[in-house]
């Protein structure tokens, strides 16, 4: 199954890259869902194609906004610009754009996004003959067995894809007017604020001020919030549905989440193919061990195995680690490397550095600041280049990370 991973820029495509995608998706400045996710200018995108296509990983570029008349000019002729720069496929959500990319710009493969709720075999095989499309992203409310009911009847030349890790909207599958409610941003034209990640109160509108007690602790109700999605101990039901591509969710997250969470993935499935499903099992507590490492909110299963289990909501972020610095020169092992500060640690604290081989703990025995060579027992500043000695030989793009000293 290919492993396909959310890019916000270019930092964010460095390490799915390095960390084992086999895709990444991502947006341009326009027509995407996430306008304020950083996104690639077409100088940017031809960049990122080619580093892409240089490491054998493709990129899909997102452009999955709900489009007016007026913008249809421009959304295809962003879709060819994209073509030029080597994007593999557009992933759109418009049926409308759609059938008129199969017609301008047929040399260019579709992937229907999630956004266009695509539920039965009908709709899919619809879309495949009429525009074209080659893959289907799987509406997220879809069981195990919807998916491998669907799979039995569609053609072989369209594929499924569907979401396994990150966040999820509680609209369905995505198509949500809270945020234009509220805001006046509308999450269907890329600016959603998520206000269903929001704290909230009961209040009976003839006694303005008094709040009900609803809350699940001092700081508010979190019911429109959705647990985040995991279906990494559930990787062998997928495959054998007929799932060929595993989306994780997350343009907006940093570079430590994408290589934290496309790390472990890659590691269940390469276990998955290479050792078979018994080694895969048994590997898994260790993985979601690993998972709980990055930022992220309680998890569930999502509609995979029916309704979501709990089906209340899930407050704030927690991370066991916290993301320290980068590795930003190769190293061999007992050679100083160059780090470049992201959160402050200590001489003496045990760390990880998380490479594309695992994650391997250590303990800091020396620092010193790069441009002076003076030896320190910490530093404060983001940005400090330090040296640090590792006991293993370490790369650039490698990852450090220290205990989360918040964490409860």
């Amino acid at each position: 199954m290919e492993l396909l991973a959310p890019v916000g820029k270019m930092e964010q495509l460095y390490a799915a890259v390095r960390f084992g995608a086999d895709a990444v998706y991502g947006g341009m400045r326009q027509y995407g869902l996430r306008a304020f996710a950083g996104n690639f200018d077409l100088e940017e995108l031809k960049f990122a194609c080619d580093y892409a296509h240089a490491h054998g990983v493709k990129f899909y570029v997102t452009m999955n906004s709900l489009l007016k008349d007026e913008e249809l000019d421009g959304f295809v002729e962003a879709a060819r610009q994209a073509k030029a720069c080597g994007v593999d496929a557009a992933i759109v959500s418009d049926m409308g754009a759609c059938l008129l990319l199969h017609e301008k710009v047929p040399e260019l493969p579709i992937h229907v996004s999630t956004q266009a709720n695509v539920m039965n075999t009908p709709t899919a095989v619809h879309l495949h003959k009429s525009a074209g499309v080659e893959r289907i992203v799987l509406s997220r409310e879809l069981s195990l067995q919807d998916i491998a009911a669907m799979h039995e009847k569609l053609p072989q030349t369209l594929e499924m894809e569907a979401f396994v890790h990150g966040a999820m909207c509680v609209s369905y599958s995505g198509r949500c007017l809270l945020s234009t409610a509220i805001m006046g941003r509308s999450g269907n034209r890329g600016a959603c604020a998520q206000p269903c990640r929001w704290g909230y109160y009961l209040m009976e509108e003839k006694r303005p001020g008094e709040y009900y007690p609803i809350m699940e602790d001092e700081r508010g109700t979190y019911l429109l919030s959705a647990y985040d999605l995991c279906m990494l101990p559930h990787l062998p039901e997928l495959q054998k549905a007929g799932v060929v591509s595993l989306k994780i969710e997350g343009r907006m997250k940093t570079a430590y989440y994408v290589a934290s969470v496309v790390s472990v993935y890659r590691r269940a499935l390469d276990l998955l193919e290479k050792e078979g499903e018994e080694a895969f099992r048994a590997a898994v507590p260790d993985m979601m061990t690993e998972l709980e490492k990055a930022s992220h909110r309680l998890s569930n299963t999502g509609f995979y195995f029916g309704m979501p289990e709990p089906a209340a909501g899930a407050e704030g972020f927690v991370q066991t680690m916290e993301y320290v610095g980068d590795i930003i020169e190769d190293a061999p092992a007992g050679q100083p490397a160059l780090i470049r500060l992201k959160n402050r640690f200590y001489v003496g604290d045990t760390l990880e550095a998380l490479t594309p081989t695992g994650s391997h703990p250590f303990e800091v025995r020396d620092m010193a600041l790069e441009e002076t060579g003076e030896s320190v027992n910490t530093a404060s500043v983001a940005g400090t280049l330090l040296r640090v000695t590792f006991p293993f030989p370490v790369g650039k793009g490698d990852l450090l990370r220290g205990p989360n000293r918040n964490h409860k």
